[in-house]
């Protein structure tokens, strides 16, 4: 692994890693506020709202002026939500907290452009695969970390992943290199460039996929707690130790299984196979009241992600050009926002009125009609190359 790769590598996952803690516990903090389980959807869905109307300007500003300050700059907002989050006396208060994280979270987004500025054609899809991995251990250590802190309070986790966040922001700030070939040319509106990317028929039909996946999947994890809560009984520490788990099978998957099966069949069969299993594990979990059926339903689920995640976003990277990895993963970004805004609406508000199992039910339907689309994809002419078998 190149040095910029592993310090991009290292950062994301000390940054995912804080993020990861406060995932098991916010359902329940906010019901300390009062909070049914809509607000809590609403609450998810106010950081990608706020992602989805920044994430296209952060990923224009990282194009002009560099991937590493609009990374500093996207952790050290993280880093003032956590705070806001932890000294919150009011549901309005988690709503702000959320939203300031979401207006500066690029972080995500640039980091794939940022991969996408180093990736060679020959290492593309092992690339976007050890970012992967790093939400596959951050997601192993952030929520048990989440967990074992809740045994304390529910504002403990919130301030460890505050120390985290800001070592993560000192990484990038002394480690990381730039890359990109900085310009002030004027390029116009980050939405006029949204609708000029994704008019593309290629990228159109990548996009739509990566909408319809990103929102099922806040459906699943925006529901977790509250469906683990009503069906099984569990707690904060009971979701985050389950949550671990699920993120150590994606590890394993992402690190050690993708670049194999992407070279034996291609990235578009291995996103078309990842959607269909993490339908298959969402469904199974949809219908289950057995504890053991339901953790057994997480492999499925665990191995879905771990295909889905790093082919889709190498497929999309492939599908822009080396000179609008920003624009094209900001575009990205702004779809997948809007996915996970609509997500935990659609998952917590069914949630509510018709029971846990139909939120996952419903997930696991659109993950099907995205495999769908998937199975039918063509790199489109012109393409940077890419093995869509």
């Amino acid at each position: 692994m190149s040095r910029p790769l592993l310090v991009i590598f290292l950062t994301i996952l000390v940054n995912l890693i804080g993020f990861g803690i406060i995932i098991p516990l916010l359902p329940f903090y906010a019901e300390t506020f009062g909070a049914s389980p809509l607000a809590i959807g609403l609450l998810f869905a106010s950081f990608s709202l706020s992602q989805l109307i920044a994430s296209p300007v952060l990923g224009e500003w990282s194009d002009r002026w560099g991937r590493r300050p609009i990374l500093i700059f996207s952790l050290l907002g993280t880093v003032v939500s956590f705070v806001m989050l932890a000294l919150a006396h009011s549901l309005l208060m988690l709503f702000a907290a959320r939203i300031v994280d979401g207006l500066s979270g690029g972080n995500i987004t640039t980091a794939r452009a940022y991969i996408g500025d180093i990736a060679t054609d020959e290492n593309r899809a092992r690339s976007f695969g050890m970012l992967g991995a790093a939400f596959g251990v951050g997601f192993i250590i952030g929520p048990g970390l989440g967990g074992l802190f809740a045994r304390i309070s529910y504002t403990a986790p919130i301030w460890a992943a505050a120390v985290i966040t800001v070592a993560a922001m000192l990484l990038a700030w002394f480690w990381l290199p730039e890359t990109v070939h900085r310009t002030s040319a004027a390029v116009g509106s980050p939405w006029r460039a949204l609708r000029e990317v994704g008019g593309r028929p290629g990228l159109r039909v990548l996009f739509t996929i990566d909408f319809l996946y990103w929102a099922s999947f806040a459906v699943y994890q925006t529901t977790f707690a509250l469906f683990g809560q009503r069906r099984f009984g569990f707690d904060a520490t009971h979701i985050g130790y389950l949550l671990a788990t699920f993120g150590f099978l994606g590890v394993i998957v992402q690190a050690a299984m993708v670049g194999p099966i992407v070279r034996a069949i291609g990235e578009r069969r291995t996103l078309t196979i990842g959607l269909l299993f993490a339908a298959a594990g969402w469904g199974g979990s949809a219908v289950t009241h057995t504890f053991w059926l339901f953790v057994a339903m997480l492999v499925p689920g665990a191995i879905g992600i771990g295909l889905t995640n790093p082919s889709l976003i190498s497929l999309v990277s492939a599908a822009g050009g080396r000179h609008e990895q920003g624009r094209v993963q900001g575009a990205a970004g702004a779809l997948e926002s809007l996915g996970r805004t609509l997500g935990p609406v659609w998952g917590n508000g069914v949630l509510q009125w018709m029971g846990e199992g139909a939120a996952y039910g419903s997930a696991a339907a659109v993950l099907v009609g995205a495999a769908a689309l998937a199975a039918r994809y063509h790199k489109p002419p012109g393409a940077v190359a890419a093995d869509t078998r």
